[in-house]
Protein backbone atom coordinates (compact mmCIF):
# COMPACT_ATOMS: atom_id res chain seq x y z
CA UNK A 1 0.00 0.00 0.00
CA UNK A 2 1.34 3.41 -0.96
CA UNK A 3 0.28 6.20 1.37
CA UNK A 4 0.08 9.76 0.11
CA UNK A 5 0.25 12.75 2.43
CA UNK A 6 -2.69 14.49 0.72
CA UNK A 7 -4.84 11.35 0.67
CA UNK A 8 -8.48 12.23 1.32
CA UNK A 9 -9.77 8.65 1.21
CA UNK A 10 -10.00 6.37 4.21
CA UNK A 11 -6.87 4.29 4.82
CA UNK A 12 -7.94 0.73 5.65
CA UNK A 13 -5.37 -1.66 7.09
CA UNK A 14 -5.45 -5.00 8.90
CA UNK A 15 -3.32 -4.75 12.01
CA UNK A 16 -2.00 -7.39 14.38
CA UNK A 17 -1.57 -6.75 18.07
CA UNK A 18 -2.48 -3.51 19.78
CA UNK A 19 -0.68 -0.26 20.45
CA UNK A 20 -0.17 -1.49 24.02
CA UNK A 21 0.99 -5.01 23.06
CA UNK A 22 2.29 -5.43 19.51
CA UNK A 23 2.56 -9.21 20.05
CA UNK A 24 -1.06 -9.70 21.21
CA UNK A 25 -2.91 -12.35 19.19
CA UNK A 26 -5.47 -9.87 17.93
CA UNK A 27 -6.21 -8.85 14.34
CA UNK A 28 -8.45 -5.93 13.55
CA UNK A 29 -9.36 -3.66 10.70
CA UNK A 30 -8.12 -0.14 11.32
CA UNK A 31 -9.56 2.83 9.44
CA UNK A 32 -7.70 6.15 9.54
CA UNK A 33 -7.54 9.39 7.57
CA UNK A 34 -4.68 11.75 6.82
CA UNK A 35 -5.17 15.33 7.96
CA UNK A 36 -2.43 17.67 6.82
CA UNK A 37 -1.22 20.43 9.13
CA UNK A 38 -2.82 23.06 6.88
CA UNK A 39 -6.20 21.35 7.11
CA UNK A 40 -6.00 21.17 10.91
CA UNK A 41 -4.77 24.75 11.44
CA UNK A 42 -7.22 26.26 8.95
CA UNK A 43 -10.16 24.52 10.62
CA UNK A 44 -9.03 25.76 14.04
CA UNK A 45 -8.84 29.32 12.66
CA UNK A 46 -12.27 28.99 10.98
CA UNK A 47 -13.69 27.96 14.37
CA UNK A 48 -12.37 31.00 16.21
CA UNK A 49 -9.17 29.58 17.68
CA UNK A 50 -6.27 32.02 17.97
CA UNK A 51 -3.05 30.08 17.31
CA UNK A 52 -0.13 30.87 19.64
CA UNK A 53 2.35 28.22 18.52
CA UNK A 54 2.80 25.27 16.19
CA UNK A 55 5.74 22.91 16.73
CA UNK A 56 6.77 19.73 14.92
CA UNK A 57 8.83 16.91 16.41
CA UNK A 58 10.95 14.32 14.56
CA UNK A 59 10.00 11.65 17.10
CA UNK A 60 6.94 10.20 18.76
CA UNK A 61 6.66 9.81 22.53
CA UNK A 62 4.75 6.56 21.86
CA UNK A 63 5.85 3.33 20.20
CA UNK A 64 2.67 3.20 18.15
CA UNK A 65 3.93 2.75 14.59
CA UNK A 66 5.27 -0.32 12.80
CA UNK A 67 9.04 -0.50 12.39
CA UNK A 68 9.89 1.99 15.12
CA UNK A 69 13.08 2.16 17.15
CA UNK A 70 13.64 3.85 20.49
CA UNK A 71 16.65 6.10 19.82
CA UNK A 72 16.45 7.86 23.21
CA UNK A 73 14.36 7.02 26.27
CA UNK A 74 10.67 7.47 25.33
CA UNK A 75 11.51 8.83 21.86
CA UNK A 76 10.59 6.68 18.85
CA UNK A 77 11.17 7.00 15.11
CA UNK A 78 10.32 4.84 12.14
CA UNK A 79 13.65 3.15 11.52
CA UNK A 80 13.75 3.43 7.73
CA UNK A 81 12.75 7.12 7.82
CA UNK A 82 15.15 8.13 10.62
CA UNK A 83 14.58 11.83 11.39
CA UNK A 84 13.42 12.79 7.88
CA UNK A 85 9.76 13.44 8.69
CA UNK A 86 7.83 14.99 11.55
CA UNK A 87 6.24 12.29 13.70
CA UNK A 88 3.95 14.50 15.80
CA UNK A 89 3.14 18.16 16.21
CA UNK A 90 1.62 20.36 18.89
CA UNK A 91 -0.64 23.37 18.55
CA UNK A 92 -1.36 25.85 21.31
CA UNK A 93 -4.35 28.10 20.90
CA UNK A 94 -7.29 29.69 22.64
CA UNK A 95 -10.88 30.32 21.63
CA UNK A 96 -11.36 34.00 20.82
CA UNK A 97 -13.76 35.81 23.18
CA UNK A 98 -15.88 37.27 20.35
CA UNK A 99 -16.81 33.87 18.88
Amino acid sequence: MVLVYFNSDAIIEIESGTYADKKAEINQECITWNHGIGEVVNNLIKNGIEIYSLDEYNYSPYNCFNGTIEFEPKKYRIKKLENKIPMVYSIVGKKKNNC
